[in-house]
């Protein structure tokens, strides 16, 4: 079964932008440079040409995977998510055993996440055991440094 990447439409249409670009604008800027680069004579020896190709070859490669996202998407639907249960798309307010209030995290599809500013993938351990739980239920995260144990406190869409 192919993988699919689990994004909202706005994520999906960003991408799509980006795929755009990159297979217009940017691909014929990389081709422009390569041919400057050729100009400047023995390939063999031409810094600025191999640094054109390594460019190009990164160039294909982000295509390539813009491509495989795109072809593979699930447009998750937010607006029918149950209020009461944590999926993607919601805000959920985690804390401890004691109920204190540890942070406020967003649970996206793992193309959309950016745990350093709070944005979670489902796929991660963290998102795996939060998706699914209920206001009051304590979730287990098996973490590097062993099981860590949050109370789910609040819900939000």
């Amino acid at each position: 079964m192919e993988k699919e990447y689990k994004m909202s439409a706005a994520k999906a249409e960003e991408l799509q932008k980006e795929l755009n670009y990159l297979k217009t604008t940017r691909s014929d800027e990389v081709a422009e440079q390569i041919k400057i680069a050729r100009g400047f004579g023995d390939l063999s020896e031409n810094s600025e040409y191999d640094e054109a190709k390594n460019e190009q070859g990164k160039l294909y490669s982000r295509i390539a995977e813009l491509e495989e996202v795109l072809q593979h998407v699930v447009i998750v639907d937010e607006s029918n998510a149950p209020s009461n249960i944590v999926t993607i798309g919601c805000k959920v307010t985690v804390g401890d055993t004691n109920g204190r209030a540890m942070g406020s995290y967003r649970i996206v599809g793992s193309q959309e996440s950016d745990p350093m500013h709070g944005i979670i993938s489902e796929e991660s351990p963290f998102g795996k055991a939060l998706v699914g739980a209920k206001e009051g239920d304590r979730v287990t995260v098996e973490a590097p440094r062993g099981s860590i144990v949050y109370t789910v406190l609040k819900i939000e869409r």
